[in-house]
């Protein structure tokens, strides 16, 4: 699978909200009680996921995450011990018990020989779903975020599935508090800034229509992408040519693990040494994992968005 395939499958899903079945939702029910913020301690307990209404009947101990964002949010709320195995993409936290599972091409028997009482997916391939609901396992699909409100609503249905609700209510109120104090402190320029933001050398890169570009417009960034041939699509492959002329003044580099692409390597094709986001350093090599999940560290994504933000407001356009 290309390095562009695996960002389509992560990312192309979130500009169309899903691929079935309802959407995410925080609603949860137990026995004897209804949907809050605190710690559900009964089971069963049911939850509307985008494969429907999801119950289990006892706190999970076995859970499998097929999901890189699903795995950084378990650890998160404390479910961490309650985890038996995660993909192969599933590189944080480092103590996640990494396999050699795959999220892309899942393996239902391979799961299942984990003995699962809860897997946890973002993609439906193979069929995975109603393969393993055949065997009777549990699972939850829970597709890449569309805002930050169904990043939230993840993160309780991650929290009340396994039963550390009232960890996942804190999680998303320090999330919520945080992110409002990053985006109130930018300054309301005369002229918004520009940005470019790279998914991988062969220059596809994200539109504001995606959850990606909104956290970017919490930054008060505007992104060249928005006017390029098929933004429609939220994830267009641009030219050369387009982003020499459209002079961003900020460049994002989301592809500096798997590809290798830094300042330097960027300020050495044809042309762009004279980008006014390179000739003034502002060129900024994000973490590519950080870049491309909505859980927790959406929050370290916005903080180094607004910091260079900052950085050209000290010195001036």
């Amino acid at each position: 699978m290309t390095r562009i395939s695996v960002i389509l499958l992560l990312l192309v899903v979130a500009a169309c909200g899903g691929t079935e079945g309802d959407p995410v939702s925080a609603m949860v029910t137990s026995t004897g009680a209804t949907s809050s913020s605190s710690v559900i301690a009964e089971f069963p307990v049911t939850v509307s996921a985008a494969n429907g209404e999801v119950t289990v009947e006892q706190a999970p101990r076995r859970i499998v995450s097929l999901a890189p964002t699903a795995t950084e949010v378990l650890f998160a709320i404390g479910a961490g011990d309650q985890v038996a195995a995660v993909d192969e993409f599933s590189t944080h936290p480092a103590e996640a018990p990494i396999t050699d599972l795959s999220g892309f091409e899942p393996n239902v028997e391979a799961v299942a020989a984990y003995e699962p009482d809860l897997v946890v997916v973002s993609d439906d391939l193979n069929d995975v779903v109603s393969g393993l609901q055949t065997v009777d396992i549990p699972v939850v699909h829970l597709p890449a975020a569309t805002d930050l409100d169904d990043a939230y609503s993840q993160i309780e249905v991650l929290g009340a599935i396994t039963g550390n609700l009232g960890n996942a209510a804190d999680l998303v109120s320090s999330m919520q508090t945080d992110i409002e104090e990053l985006a109130g402190s930018v300054s309301d320029p005369l002229e918004p800034l520009t940005y470019y933001h790279e998914l991988d050398s062969s220059l596809f890169t994200v539109t504001s229509a995606t959850f990606i570009g909104q956290i970017y417009q919490l930054a008060g960034l505007e992104n060249i992408a928005d006017q390029a041939r098929g933004a429609e699509t939220g994830y267009p492959q641009i030219s050369a040519e387009y982003i020499v002329q459209a002079d961003p003044d900020l460049i994002f580099l989301a592809d500096t693990k798997c590809c290798g692409e830094s300042a330097e390597t960027i300020a050495a094709r044809p042309g762009w040494d004279q980008l006014t986001a390179v000739a003034a350093e502002r060129v900024i090599e994000l973490d590519d994992d950080i870049a491309s999940r909505w859980g927790p560290r959406v929050v370290d994504l916005l903080e180094t968005i607004v910091e260079a933000v900052e950085q050209v407001e000290a010195v001036g356009p």
